[in-house]
């Protein structure tokens, strides 16, 4: 079977870049194109070029259907606004379209639902296989322990992102409201400042911290009266999340329309 054609949106950011050079070395994908938004300094230029080395004989375009239609998959790491457009654009045109952008909110989602009714879309918040055992564990030891285990979720990403708590948080949130059997809406609480009272039994708490070039950690804590269990994944290393990209769109080929995470894609 020939590689599948490959779209990589926002090709000049740091995730857009590591897809294009890891797509560059796969023997599973051909990089077909590369999208940036309108006006961007890339657009119309090489992108090997752009990025600094030697042409590779991609050029970055700011159209996105005439991207996706010569492709059978797209990497998109971008903002919610850009996702929801590129989603509607990869159902018409077909392609699987693996999406790795975070901050979504419900109206976003309502979007990406009705664009799964006709094409192949692969949805997380981390495209790693550590993170995602790391969710399958949180949501086993969240169904083990009752409510006098307290659960606090706490993440450290780089200065520059951009939304709070991060998706993998949410995730790893959502996993352990799951194990409980509760609503992650009714049990989460933020941020927490001032005078704010003691902890609400059976909440889920969540912290943010933001610095540095930190790639990514998240800790899930269970704590109880004379014992902890920290369940952790450290990320040092962003490609990671582009190589489990990368799986997610080889293994969409052929699926039925519909959404998808990254369990369907790692089998767990």
């Amino acid at each position: 079977m020939d590689q599948p054609g490959l779209v990589v949106t926002g090709a000049s950011g740091r995730m857009g870049q590591t897809l294009i050079r890891l797509a560059q070395a796969s023997e599973k994908l051909r990089l077909v194109a590369c999208v940036e938004r309108s006006g961007h300094p890339w657009i119309g230029r090489d992108v090997g070029e752009a990025m600094g080395g030697s042409p590779i004989g991609v050029t970055v375009t700011d159209d996105a259907l005439e991207a996706f239609s010569k492709a059978q998959a797209v990497v998109d790491f971008t903002t919610p606004a850009a996702t929801v457009d590129f989603a509607a654009l990869a159902a018409q045109a077909r392609a699987v379209h693996v999406i790795g952008t975070t901050g979504l909110e419900p109206q976003h989602l309502a979007k990406i639902e009705a664009a799964s009714r006709h094409a192949t879309i692969i949805r997380a918040g981390n495209m790693s296989l550590g993170v995602n055992l790391l969710v399958r564990l949180t949501q086993k030891v969240a169904a083990a322990l009752d409510a006098d285990w307290d659960i606090e979720i706490v993440e450290a990403h780089h200065r520059m992102k951009v939304d709070a708590p991060s998706g993998t948080a949410l995730m790893l949130g959502q996993a352990a409201a799951e194990g409980r059997g509760v609503a992650l809406d009714d049990a989460k609480v933020s941020g927490r400042d001032g005078i704010t009272g003691a902890r609400q039994k059976g909440s889920i708490g969540f912290s943010a911290i933001r610095g540095g070039d930190i790639v990514g950690e998240h800790d899930v804590i269970f704590a109880s009266e004379g014992e902890r269990i920290v369940l952790r994944h450290l990320a040092t290393d962003r490609a990671i999340f582009a190589r489990g990209a990368l799986k997610a769109a080889v293994w969409g080929q052929g699926r039925k329309p519909g959404q998808y995470d990254m369990m369907d894609v790692l089998g767990i």
